[in-house]
């Protein structure tokens, strides 16, 4: 028997103590993987103690999809390699998976030869979900800002349409853009959490110059409006105000402007009311607020009424806060078509049925204009799934444009119904590829905000392949 000296006992014994005491896992196996040792580190992270798991094959830890790995790893030990911080997935006692760091190093006996293995794992759970979490906030920062910058395509697009010359089209489009910019610098003071109604009311009300301020009241419940709905709601109720503006109870000095609203369960109604002034003609065009409050509305459950009066006009606003659970509502038409045609139209897709499935109100007017350009005969829009379904079962389109997710919510059922019926679809994303549907990420695609261009060519290709496969 080999006498030890005693300086080597106490060096054994600190590294023991150190062991023992370390927050990873230590752990000793043998070639055949049965665990020698497991120290208090391992019972902390995988819930076993060393009673249950000394004798026991290293496989009970190992996922199944990954024993592969270990057969693996003890080959690599067999030759002599050290493995270092390898990181993988292992299972604890109560059945979660937990992502871990591991080194290996091959344990020798006093002649060199190579007789196991031993451990060292740290849970790297909280850093794997802080990356994944870091992963997300940039994707969803990517896909704001491209949706913000589609968004404001498409309102210079959409103002374009409806203005009479260069200096119209200017004051409407700042008008529009200051508008959204309030909106983001009061989501921005909130940490993006809403805007109050009646703020955001007094906000577009001061941005107003000139405006007669003393005939208008407000009056309302406390109403925290969320998400793209803020945005959307400065866009018209700066609509509103600028035609009360231009024409109705905020140009003259007799007129009056009253703002009420009221909230029944999960729904918003809100009355806007001018009086005191000389009503206007009804137009029988829709120009881009009116088409904005619909889209608005019907994006979210709702539905919007104007009715002129004698001394003015009312309008009626009802919709369903998405803050809250939403409830089927049946499908409304679209908006008629904006006549102006672009330079040229490519020929394939002249007289074809389009769907988009867009959950961004501004965003889908403007490509229902442009698919009317390019040819199409009748364009349909969906913002939700159960929309999306239901024009769907009504009649099979030509092609659809499919917005990566709707409120939040993904589209792969959508995208497998698509593709299981023949229906050529391109998807519309500021995300990018990653965000697509698994089974569909070669799928063909757009990225948010796209140009007219760049909308056809993709169409186009689109339809190429389409008749290339019949």
């Amino acid at each position: 028997m080999i006498e030890r000296p005693f300086e080597y006992e106490v060096e054994l014994e600190r590294l023991a103590a150190i062991v023992e005491s370390s927050d990873d896992a230590i752990i000793s196996k043998s070639l055949d993987g049965i665990i020698r040792s497991w120290n208090a580190g391992a019972t902390k992270i995988f819930g076993y103690t060393s009673e249950e798991m000394i004798g026991q094959s290293i496989n009970r830890i190992i996922p199944p999809d990954l024993q592969d790995e270990e057969l693996a790893i003890l080959s690599r030990l067999r030759a002599g390699e050290r493995i270092d911080h390898f990181d993988t997935v292992r299972l604890a006692k109560d059945g979660r998976r937990v992502d871990i760091s591991i080194t290996v190093s091959p344990l020798r006996n006093d002649r060199g030869e190579i007789v196991g293995a031993s451990k060292v794992a740290r849970d790297v759970t909280e850093r794997k979900r802080s990356e994944a979490t870091q992963r997300l906030l940039i994707n969803e920062l990517n896909h704001r800002v491209k949706n913000t910058l589609a968004m404001v395509q498409s309102i210079a697009s959409q103002s374009l349409a409806s203005s009479e010359d260069p200096s119209a089209f200017m004051d409407c489009f700042s008008g529009r853009l200051q508008a959204i910019s309030r909106a983001h610098d009061l989501l921005v003071r909130e940490k993006m959490e809403g805007i109050h109604l009646h703020e955001l009311m007094s906000l577009e009300l001061d941005a107003q110059p000139g405006a007669l301020l003393e005939g208008v009241s407000l009056e309302g419940p406390d109403v925290l409006i969320k998400g793209s709905l803020a945005v959307h709601m400065m866009l018209i109720i700066h609509e509103l105000m600028t035609n009360a503006l231009k024409y109705g109870a905020l140009s003259q000095d007799s007129g009056r402007l009253s703002v009420r609203w009221e909230v029944k369960g999960s729904w918003l109604k809100l009355r806007w009311q001018e009086s005191g002034v000389e009503s206007p003609e009804p137009s029988t065009r829709k120009g881009f607020g009116t088409t904005l409050i619909e889209k608005t509305m019907q994006a979210n459950n709702g539905w919007a009424s104007r009715r002129y009066t004698e001394d003015g006009i009312n309008v009626v606003l009802e919709l369903q806060l998405p803050c809250l659970s939403r409830a089927p509502r049946p499908v409304m038409p679209g908006v008629g078509r904006i006549e102006r045609k672009p330079e040229t139209l490519p020929p394939q897709l002249d007289g074809l049925h389009a769907l988009i499935v867009e959950d961004e109100a501004i965003i889908a007017m403007d490509v229902q204009m442009k698919l009317e350009q390019l040819g199409c005969e009748t364009v349909d829009m969906a913002t939700t799934l159960e929309e999306a379904h239901a024009l769907l079962e009504e009649k099979a389109p030509d092609l659809v444009l499919l917005d990566a997710n709707l409120h939040g919510m993904p589209v792969d059922s959508l995208a497998q119904l698509l593709s299981e019926r023949g229906i050529p679809f391109l998807f519309a994303s500021g995300y990018g590829r990653e965000a697509l549907p698994e089974a569909h990420r070669n799928a063909d695609f757009v990225s948010k905000p796209f140009t007219d261009a760049k909308l056809a060519t993709a169409l186009t290709g689109l339809l190429a392949r389409r008749e290339k496969a019949r």
